[in-house]
């Protein structure tokens, strides 16, 4: 959303700010009630999800300078890939093997060197990030076939090959696989340093784990110190790891024999425990690899530094994300959900258990204290995932009822899929269902009381992903609206967490995200600092307030039509668009060409055989639009046929520009649903689905009818469904918490728009306030974002006079926090 964009719906959405005056003339009022008592708010309230997406591991959170370091890169993890990426020979001709000669079964590859012969590693980003006076430790596992020994050398350098440390000088010896081990100290400071290892003399060198790290990481246990920091500045009551899409993606059998060493699997604790030259490799959804490094004990070990819950996420044997598939193998799955009692064995079990054992062996004697167990992730086939669920759920709970296992409702905020979990958790009594979705700020302004009809006797909500779709302040401002019905609804919702977390700004494959980086520095986007603000002054029990809102009127849906498709060639014809009376507005037959139409992105569309078609079945959104865009109240016909691909068909409708429409996504999500979403400044949204699919060849009719804000939309004469978009955006949102150490009232405001917003704040006359308090506030212009090099959404501090009734002016586009002590309750 541009500046002007911005500013513009916002002011669409004022009142008058009126000259000052007496305070009854102001343009809110919010009533606090100090004696009553709300909700209380769980210490896991908010948390972090962790999801190794955007290098968020590797080359992120994990503190390994070295890429590639176990020569494990391959065309599965990423079709660019080869076991030298990141990796150049500086002399002779190194080869990556895959032989008898590895160090063992599940570290398959190896790097063979004819001497002499050398390899230089260029690290992520820019280079390896070298720090001067910093310490850096080095080791590698080699062996050689010299019975002499082969000399090894080890250097830090610049990409001229100028020296950035002292080079390493050791000696390999035997034909053995064993640990090598140097440090360095930095002379000088780089972003785009390398690593160099030199094999000198004669004979065949082999080296595998070619491993470079800071000796300063958080806590001494291997995190990139400044984002482990940044996570732990937020305080949060849990963490969810590690996924996500990676989770339950790819196959759900193991890296052995058996699989032929299946690349491309779902995520399987077991193969991130132990030593890491033992640990597994595996593809990443993402598009990368996985070395697991950073795996389940750190996880663990991570959770409990910051002092937070850990929330392990095991797959189900349904894949989601679009793979939508189920496993159908009734040993396979009683093997993961014996994983998952070893997984809570290993977590909590005493240090003689089997597993209790393997986590005193890497250093952690005592429990790590798990409590929650989620099982799947955003699972599209509900009752295929619900089945699986159910198996693990009664073995764990007659096992380990201290145990609260976490079900889900699929990968959106509605539909069929989600309301069909919703009523399979609330028969099977599932303490926590996982609720997922990433929407336009729009949508959160409009949904801020979405919890409020929520069955308080039913299973309780766990957001365990949600984002506004952009990292502009504007889009913070609205999940800040957001979270405050959140709070208000606590006594449902027990946990929430922004998601992603992490984004290597080279390797961006989602955003929005939390926390940016590079190999050198990191920064809070605006949504980590309103999620800072309320993660440390979260409260334990919400206090009853009301506010007044602000006056809005909606207009009609208005706009012209388009068509699309996504990954799919299809074909239209007689377009037809009438008013309500009958009278025409507007048809195509497209016997005279497609001069009507104006192409607005990418694909392949020509008049063929007396129909519209688009013959690319590759590309994403292909819009085209026609007509009137002051167009209300009427009534579009389509005929359409997919040819080919992986979708359906698109209509669009009340279309305004390219970025704010409506469309009716018929055979969407790689043909498995089908739905409306509404499009507001880019950012998508969906009003209703259901699990329509369609067939290639075959001739559909679509019709959508609007009248003033309500849609109904038909599918071959017969209703498909309507819908009617009257909610309301509301820029003005508030909650009001107490912290019960300190006493105070916690007053939270959010103005989302780009007015002031002068309030009146009453606390009754029982009440006892007064003096000065601190005000925290964010604000800034609605398209500001924060980067490496700026930050101007950043909190600041004022000073403000409170008296059991005063006025003051909320900025535009702010966030403010108020602590107020109320002496009656001393």
């Amino acid at each position: 959303m541009n500046r002007a964009l911005a500013v513009a719906l916002a002011t669409s959405l004022l009142v008058a700010v009126p000259a000052t005056g007496a305070a009854a003339e102001a343009d809110y009022t919010m009533t606090i009630d100090p004696s009553g008592r709300g909700a209380a708010i769980d210490d896991t309230m908010y948390g972090v999800f962790y999801e190794d997406i955007n290098r968020a591991a590797d080359g992120g959170l994990y503190a390994e300078l070295v890429q590639n370091r176990s020569f494990e890169y391959d065309p599965a993890d990423n079709a660019a890939y080869t076991g030298l990426t990141s990796w150049a020979p500086t002399g002779g001709d190194p080869q990556v093997v895959d032989d008898d000669g590895r160090m063992n079964e599940r570290n398959r590859r190896y790097l063979k060197l004819g001497l002499p012969s050398g390899v230089i590693n260029s690290g992520y980003n820019s280079g390896i990030n070298v720090e001067q006076s910093a310490r850096y430790d080095f080791s590698v596992w080699a062996r050689t076939d010299q019975a002499s020994g082969t000399k090894l050398t080890v250097a830090l350098t610049d990409p001229a090959g100028k020296d950035l440390a002292q080079s390493l000088s050791l000696t390999v010896r035997g034909d053995e696989w064993a640990e090598y081990t140097g440090s360095f100290r930095a002379r000088a400071s780089s972003t785009t340093g390398r690593l160099l290892v030199n094999g000198a003399g004669a004979g065949t060198l082999r080296l595998d784990v070619v491993s470079l790290i800071p000796q300063d990481t958080f806590k001494g246990h291997g995190l990139r110190k400044d984002l482990a920091q940044k996570i732990a500045d937020l305080r949060p009551g849990f963490v969810r790891f590690p996924g996500g899409c990676l989770v339950n993606t790819g196959s759900h059998y193991g890296y052995d024999q058996a699989s032929n060493f299946e690349r491309r699997r779902s995520y399987q604790w077991k193969d991130t425990i132990g030593p890491v030259e033992t640990r597994a490799t595996n593809w990443n959804f993402w598009g990368y690899n996985q070395s697991y490094g950073l795996g389940y004990h750190e996880y663990f070990q991570f959770s409990e530094d910051i002092g937070a819950t850990p929330l392990p996420v095991v797959p189900a044997l349904v894949t989601g994300c679009g793979q939508n598939r189920a496993t159908d193998d009734p040993q396979l799955l009683q093997r993961h959900v014996q994983d998952a009692l070893d997984l809570i064995e290993y977590a909590n079990g005493p240090a003689d258990s089997t597993w209790g054992r393997k986590r005193a062996e890497a250093g952690h004697p005592k429990p790590f204290n798990l409590k929650y167990l989620a099982v799947g992730n955003e699972e599209n086939l509900p009752n295929e995932y619900f089945a699986r669920f159910v198996e693990f759920k009664r073995v764990i709970e007659a096992k380990h009822p201290e145990i609260t296992i976490v079900g889900n409702s699929g990968p959106d905020s509605s539909g069929a899929t989600f309301d069909r979990l919703w009523e399979l958790n609330r028969a099977e009594g599932t303490a926590l269902v996982d609720e997922h979705y990433y929407r336009a700020p729009e949508w959160f302004l409009e949904n801020n009381n979405r919890y409020d009809s929520y069955d308080r006797n039913g299973p309780k909500v766990f957001l365990g992903e949600y984002a506004s779709r952009d990292n502009k302040w504007f889009n913070a401002l609205s999940e800040a609206a957001y979270m405050t019905g959140l709070e208000r609804n606590a006594d449902v919702v027990k946990m929430a967490s922004y998601a992603p977390l992490l984004s290597n700004e080279d390797h961006v494959q989602w955003k929005p995200d939390m926390i940016w980086f590079n190999n050198h520095a990191s920064w809070g986007s605006p949504s980590y600092e309103v999620q800072k603000l309320f993660m440390t002054n979260t409260g334990d029990h919400v206090v009853p307030s009301t506010a007044s809102g602000t006056p809005s009127a909606l207009e009609p849906i208005t706009g012209a039509i388009g068509l699309s498709t996504w990954a799919t060639a299809a074909c239209y014809d007689d377009v037809e668009v009438t008013a309500p009376d009958g009278a025409t507005l507007f048809s195509d037959d497209f016997s005279a060409g497609d001069a009507n139409w104006t192409r607005t992105s990418g694909g392949s569309w020509a008049v063929r055989d007396g129909r519209f078609a688009q013959s690319d079945a590759v590309t994403e959104n292909t819009l085209v639009t026609a007509g009137d865009r002051s167009w209300r109240d009427y009534d579009v016909t389509v005929k359409a046929t997919k040819q080919s691909g992986k979708e359906g068909f698109l209509l669009a409708f009340g279309v305004k520009d390219t970025g704010n429409y409506y469309w009716w996504n018929v055979g969407g999500w790689n043909n498995t649903q089908s739905a409306v979403e509404k499009h507001v400044n880019g950012a998508k949204s969906t009003v209703i689905t259901d699990s329509t699919s369609v067939e290639t060849g075959r001739e559909y009719e679509l019709k959508a009818q609007i009248r003033g804000r309500k849609v109904t939309l038909y599918l071959d004469g017969a209703k498909w469904g309507e819908f009617s978009d009257d909610k309301v955006v509301e820029p003005f949102r508030q909650v009001v918490t107490r912290d019960a150490k300190t006493g105070e009232l916690i007053v939270k405001v959010v103005n989302a728009q780009a007015s002031a917003a002068r309030t009146r704040l009453d606390f009754g006359p029982k009440a006892k306030i007064s003096g000065t308090v601190r005000a925290t506030v964010l604000k800034g212009y609605a398209d500001d974002v924060n980067t490496e090099f700026s930050q101007p959404i950043r909190p600041t501090e004022e000073k403000v006079k409170v008296s059991n009734s005063f006025t003051h002016t909320f900025p535009p586009h702010s966030v403010t926090f108020l602590r107020i002590k109320d002496r009656s309750r001393q």
